[in-house]
């Protein structure tokens, strides 16, 4: 091998543990990163689904009368 490189080889060398922590570090970002864009995509999807459910569910009224309970305070103020 010429000097070249054999000085070429031992710089690789000397910075191999600073290189091979800094893709293991890049690797962890971006596996979070992922995890995270995919959990959000799924809560994105789960929320529209149910929103369109909710959107299409029959809405039931139920009437009540306070005739009863406004007669009775009416003759409570007046004692």
């Amino acid at each position: 091998m010429s000097q070249q490189k054999v000085d070429q080889y031992k710089k690789e060398k000397y910075g191999r543990k600073q290189q091979l922590k800094k893709e293991k570090r890049q690797r962890v970002i971006y596996s979070i990163a992922g995890g995270a864009a995919a959990v959000a995509v799924v809560a994105w999807i789960g929320f529209s689904v149910y929103s369109r459910v909710e959107a299409n569910r029959p809405v039931s009224y139920t009437e009540v009368s306070l005739d009863a309970i406004n007669d009775y305070l009416s003759t409570q103020t007046q004692n």
